[in-house]
């Protein structure tokens, strides 16, 4: 009976060797895209698993990694975040990935996350988030609201005045986000006059904007997500709002809004990203091309999202090359190494410490069906997460830090 239970419990524990030892055997490495490729979500995460796909493409069409091509494993999660356990677990085990590219909402992450830890798979996020997650095992190269949000509503508040009012998202990146709101709001001598928040399904804002017209903010910062909430936008203009009320966010154009919208509905929105395909510069425009070919779309629906998913395939390919291993803590060390990536968008540079990326960030106005870029910060560091997130010292920390707590 001792030997039968030793055997059971110990069973977990022989298996995690074995997947190491044997996860890098044969001539193809397997990687795997764990996205909502359909459902309500589809809108950001079908260009995110395209633009991983085109990613690794590239890369195998360059000759591969140490002499190997690379197998793309490509999960759909149908906007269930019931699957990304599912999906999450055969990726590390079954199909025994070297990394996992994925996760579209916060939400999403924080259910993947412990799961890739557990069985040290390495997993790089690339969509703008709230910012906090300290955590060894993953590299988020989205951006975070200490670089966005402190940047995009001080020049909302200059244009269109100092009281503001939240829309957003009901799970953890929206009320985390608007808390960043009302921070960067007050310390740039403005007032917070409240935020609502939203499930992913919602679709009827007319009692919202009852409110709001009732409130009379000078803007509102929309940090909504999801295909649903482009109606927030048509219900806007057709309330008569657009040039009475300022409209901005952090994240107007990673649903490619500007492209299901009309000009008279979008037009002055103010936003901000790391990437826009109007970058001027002869990469992007290839880049922006190829994208096209590869989504099957003459109107790119490329945005900071999927221009992050196509660099996270590209960052960890340097690091496996500077490692000369597909070894997860040989490819942690090098891109700790202050890895750098010069993509389409500007170059990131990972910070060794908190596992985040500098960036170089734009604010636009959208304007028919595209951006115009107004201003460009070049290089700016996660510098929300550096400051609470150190795994140099504390390399077993696995919190998410949030403001306020």
């Amino acid at each position: 009976m001792r030997r039968r239970t030793f055997l059971k419990g110990t069973a977990g524990l022989l298996a995690a060797p074995y997947i190491i030892r044997n996860a890098f055997a044969g001539d193809t490495i397997k990687v795997a895209s764990i996205h909502d490729a359909s459902g309500v979500l589809d809108i950001l995460g079908k260009p995110m698993s395209q633009m991983v796909k085109m990613a690794v493409d590239e890369i195998n069409s360059e000759g591969g990694l140490l002499g190997k091509q690379l197998e793309l494993v490509s999960y759909d999660t149908q906007s269930n975040n019931q699957l990304y356990g599912q999906y999450a677990t055969e990726a590390a085990t079954r199909d025994q990935v070297a990394a996992v590219f994925g996760a579209v909402t916060s939400a999403s992450r924080e259910i993947i996350r412990p799961i890739l830890r557990r069985y040290k798979t390495l997993f790089f996020y690339s969509t703008q988030y709230e910012g906090g997650v300290c955590d060894r095992n993953i590299f988020c190269l989205g951006t975070t609201p200490g670089q966005k949000t402190v940047k995009v509503v001080p020049y909302a508040m200059k244009k269109f005045g100092k009281r503001v009012y939240t829309v957003a998202a009901d799970y953890n990146f929206g009320h985390i986000v608007s808390k960043w709101h009302e921070k960067v709001a007050k310390d740039n001598g403005g007032s917070f006059e409240g935020v609502e928040f939203f499930p992913l399904e919602q679709t009827d804002f007319g009692a919202t904007l009852k409110k709001i017209q009732s409130i009379k903010p000078d803007l509102v910062m929309a940090d909504l997500v999801g295909s649903n909430h482009i109606g927030f936008f048509r219900q806007w203009a057709a309330a008569g709002m657009v040039g009475r009320i300022g409209l901005a966010s952090t994240i107007f154009g990673t649903g490619n809004e500007q492209l299901f919208t009309n000009p008279s509905e979008h037009n002055g929105i103010l936003t901000s990203a790391c990437y826009f395909p109007e970058i001027d510069s002869a990469q992007n425009k290839a880049f922006v091309a190829k994208a096209a070919k590869a989504t099957g779309s003459d109107r790119s629906p490329i945005n900071e999202l999927p221009a992050m998913s196509y660099y996270a395939p590209k960052l960890w390919a340097e690091a496996v090359k500077k490692a000369n291993s597909f070894d997860r803590d040989a490819v942690i060390a090098a891109l700790e190494s202050n890895l750098a990536y010069a993509g389409p968008g500007g170059s990131v540079t990972v910070d060794g410490k908190c596992h985040h990326v500098s960036h170089d960030i734009y604010i636009a106005e959208a304007r028919d069906h595209g951006f115009n870029i107004l201003e460009q910060f070049e290089n700016l560091p996660p510098s929300d997460t550096a400051a609470v997130c150190d795994l140099v010292t504390n390399p077993n920390d696995i919190k998410q830090y949030v403001l306020g707590e």
